[in-house]
């Protein structure tokens, strides 16, 4: 912006701000909960251009919103989503989250750019030039995110750095590979190393002591991974932001909450992670974290602080999460404050309407015949040993960490067969981009699928087909299946297909509007209960299964991976 246009807008803002001329906008009569005091008062809020400029006092404006019996907060910010994990583009997301009062949403499109590289890469930063919300990006630091995984694309430090004066980027993203900082790997190093000084976000689970300490002097200032009250302690006790999580598996609010208080929330923020568009409409998308800390006894303006100001400092994003003069203005109006209702959203200063949507232009979709996979067959998914013992990937409900088993399956002319019986299930990831055919082999506990199989193409974070079921005929079918529609989600019993939801955007993401993807969604979650499987999430499950940088076992393409050892198990 030149200085003339600059100074016009600064006497505009001025004008307004004294009263001499109306406001562009003033919402009327409305309670303010200011997040820096904790304090409620009844006020004007006047908005000229995309910029609030006047508070606790009283104001006329050209375009007026009665706010009487209503609380004013500043917009929500997601600090840390993978959009692909909503399964619709970003276009969609914009329009499913931004009525619900997430205005900013700060994604890493590592699933994307693990399958297409810089295309993917390249087709977020694009869209987010169009949507409505602010979608800032960050530049996913791990592709691939293991050596012990095929995925389909490599960035490289010189390729990220590219892109890391993009208008909406504002750093590295999660830097997952700890063990490749703590083991010094150099390529590692050179990602760090090229974002030194600048954002750089953590992705720690469960790391501790003089390993944290190592990770955090790299410059990395946050972790979205801590799933109890004492792991959260300690990185915030050595500087580091924590993210609070709630998404479609990994629900850590319920076990966090109690960090949320007026003295710990500046070093806190709230996250989604992974959420797909049913439990949005289900539950809701940060309203539905800020709600739900409140309900655990969590303070209202403490919590409304980390899902605000505290959000955007931690990123800095200086010029929001505040309802004050200065700052944009994204603010949210809530008919509760306990209950995070959410009845009205600005946006930059204009009120979010169905119009907001109307008109954009969305880049074309990029990943489409990403299935690089020629059909399998039966014997492809057999699995020789020389005895019935083997380890068991132990799946725990609403976590992404698992438990290290061992079990006796029932063996056959020299295989390994499933036991449904006993909850031991078969599973196998299937290498899909076209430069191997590996298929990684193993069994999993805890999806309770008595007969049948489901299929995924969606697996965290190289993104091959992904499948576990009874029989290693329902599970071909599954496979084949998701080959043919191009990817997604399959569900199969006695052979055939009962449930299935199209996922052709590189194997990750609908062509289709959400409310669309919502309910097929929920006709594929019926198909799956009766199936007999107890998981809220099935998919997003076994998408889960494959990610190695979470301890005890995981099955990758490869074969089945000891992370603690970072070592194969059994191919």
């Amino acid at each position: 912006m030149d200085r003339a246009t600059a100074k016009t807008i600064l006497k505009q803002r001025i004008d307004q701000a004294m009263g001499r001329s109306r406001a562009d906008l003033v919402i009327k009569n409305v309670r303010l909960l200011n997040v820096a005091t904790g304090t409620i008062a009844e006020t004007d809020i006047a908005i000229c251009g995309d910029t609030i400029v006047g508070t606790y006092d009283r104001y006329d404006g050209l375009v007026e919103i009665d706010g009487k019996g209503r609380f004013a907060v500043p917009g929500f910010i997601d600090t840390h989503v993978h959009c692909e994990s909503t399964l619709v583009a970003p276009s969609e997301f914009d329009r499913c989250v931004l009525p619900r009062g997430t205005t900013t949403a700060i994604c890493d499109p590592h699933e994307i750019c693990n399958v297409l590289g810089e295309t993917g890469l390249k087709y977020f930063l694009d869209s987010s030039l169009s949507t409505a919300m602010d979608l800032r990006v960050q530049l996913s630091s791990c592709v691939p995110a293991t050596h012990l995984e095929t995925a389909g694309a490599r960035l490289s430090a010189d390729d990220l750095a590219r892109h890391r004066h993009h208008p909406k980027v504002i750093g590295l993203a999660e830097f997952m590979n700890f063990p490749g900082v703590l083991w010094k790997d150099e390529e590692t190093l050179d990602k760090l190393a090229e974002f030194y000084g600048a954002h750089i976000d953590g992705h720690s689970p469960l790391v501790t002591g003089k390993e944290l300490n190592a990770y955090l002097s790299c410059g990395i200032r946050n972790c979205h991974e801590c799933t109890s009250q004492a792991e959260a302690r300690e990185k915030i006790a050595k500087g580091m932001q924590v993210l609070i999580r709630d998404g479609s598996v990994s629900k850590d609010v319920d076990s966090l909450a109690g960090l949320i208080d007026p003295l710990t929330s500046p070093f806190l923020a709230f996250c989604t992670d992974d959420r797909n568009p049913l439990d949005i409409a289900e539950e809701g998308h940060l309203d539905h974290l800020i709600r739900r800390a409140i309900a655990h006894g969590a303070d209202i303006a403490a919590t409304y602080r980390t899902a605000t100001w505290s959000a955007a400092r931690g990123f800095g994003l200086k010029d929001r999460g505040l309802v004050a003069p200065g700052y944009l203005a994204d603010i949210v109006l809530l008919d509760d404050l306990a209950q995070c209702t959410v009845s009205q959203v600005i946006r930059a200063g204009k009120p979010v309407t169905a119009e907001t949507f109307a008109g954009r232009r969305s880049p074309p979709p990029v990943g489409l015949g990403s299935i690089k996979r020629a059909r399998i067959v039966a014997e492809d998914l057999a699995i020789p040993a020389s005895g019935p013992g083997t380890p068991v990937i132990g799946v725990l409900p609403n976590k992404i960490i698992t438990e290290a088993l061992q079990a006796s399956v029932p063996y056959r002319n020299g295989r390994r067969h499933a036991d449904p019986e006993n909850d031991i299930l078969k599973i196998v990831v299937v290498e899909r981009h076209g430069f191997t055919r590996n298929i990684g082999k193993g069994f999993v506990k805890g999806f309770g699928i008595k007969s049948g199989a489901l299929a995924s193409s969606v697996g965290h974070d190289s993104h091959n087909i992904c499948a576990v079921g009874s029989s290693d005929a329902d599970m071909v079918v599954a496979i084949n299946r998701l080959i043919e529609i191009g990817g997604g989600f399959v569900a199969v019993k006695d052979g055939a297909v009962v449930g299935e939801l199209a996922l052709p955007v590189a194997g990750l993401m609908s062509l289709k509007p959400f409310e669309t993807v919502e309910h097929e969604l929920e006709a594929l979650r019926a198909s799956v209960k009766a199936l007999g499987c107890p998981l809220a999430e099935p998919f997003l499950q076994l998408a889960f299964l494959p990610l190695p940088v979470i301890p005890h076992l995981k099955i990758t393409d490869m074969g089945l991976v000891d992370v603690d050892k970072f070592e194969l198990v059994a191919a």
